[in-house]
């Protein structure tokens, strides 16, 4: 079982974060914000977020590298931190109150440690490999659904990846017409959180970046659910394609989203 004092650390790191986050929500001016690709969004609250996360993460456990969104890989190249200090850019700048800080440990592509920290709600997800998925004290647990039918959705658009758009919103067409309902929040990290917490039955997105799901994964699979890749396997950061829900639901979903597709065949675009 993990050490109990590295979740402290992550929890406390990603609290430091979402601090900053307050503080700069509504008050961003034009100049404040950029683009780091096309509809890819980057602002100030980003940068000074992560500069306190990883500063905090290097004082408390210099043995560990760090992978950060803004700042990229450095430090060791065993275990790492992988953190997101505003997953919800496009959302934080519009002043729409949706938004987390995440912050994972990860070794091997196993994650031992991972933090979602929703700073408007101050409400903290936590786990740690072996010990369970918390919420504010009270322990996580997936929803009971045992499959689509009837299911409360979460997704997220391929906005970094256009074209994979049609396969993906045929993919959204199967799987709108087998649940109750579809939802499109804007953080992966959160979507994550809250499918462990039962509030969505499932989640589903393609090519997302380590940083966005490491501690979401942890949470869900702490929490009872399933995360796979889209043929099964446990490798979401080789492509950054994330299935995760309860297990029925898990079970249905990707035997849907499989007819249509499997991993050889949703890529990041080459940079």
């Amino acid at each position: 079982m993990i050490d109990r004092q590295l979740l402290a650390v992550a929890v406390t790191a990603a609290q430091r974060g979402g601090e900053v986050l307050r503080r700069h929500f509504g008050t961003l001016t034009p100049g404040q914000v950029s683009e780091k690709a096309h509809n890819d969004f980057v602002s100030a609250a980003d940068r000074a977020s992560e500069e306190v996360i990883v500063s905090f993460l290097r004082a408390e456990t210099p043995e560990f590298g760090v992978l950060a969104e803004e700042g990229g890989a450095s430090g060791s190249e065993g275990a790492r931190w992988v953190v997101d200090p505003l997953d919800g850019t496009a959302n934080f700048v519009r002043s729409f109150p949706h938004f987390a800080v995440s912050v994972g440990l990860v070794e091997r592509d196993e994650v031992l440690v991972g933090v979602v920290y929703d700073p408007m709600r101050d409400e903290m997800f936590a786990a740690a490999a072996g010990a369970g998925a918390w919420r504010n004290g009270r322990r996580l647990a997936v929803s009971g659904r045992a499959g689509l039918a009837g299911g409360f959705m979460t997704t997220g658009f391929p906005f970094r990846v256009h074209h994979m758009l049609d396969l993906y919103l045929d993919i959204f067409r199967d799987v709108f017409l087998q649940v109750a309902a579809i939802r499109r929040p804007g953080a992966a990290a959160l979507d994550l959180a809250h499918t462990a917490a039962g509030v969505f039955d499932g989640f589903f997105e393609f090519c997302l970046s380590p940083w966005d799901i490491a501690a979401g994964a942890l949470l869900v699979r702490e929490a009872g659910g399933v995360v796979t890749d889209l043929d099964g396997g446990p490798g979401i950061f080789a492509h950054g394609n994330v299935v995760a829900a309860a297990p029925g639901v898990h079970r249905e979903l990707l035997a849907l989203i499989h007819a249509r597709c499997g991993e050889g065949d949703v890529r990041p675009e080459p940079r």
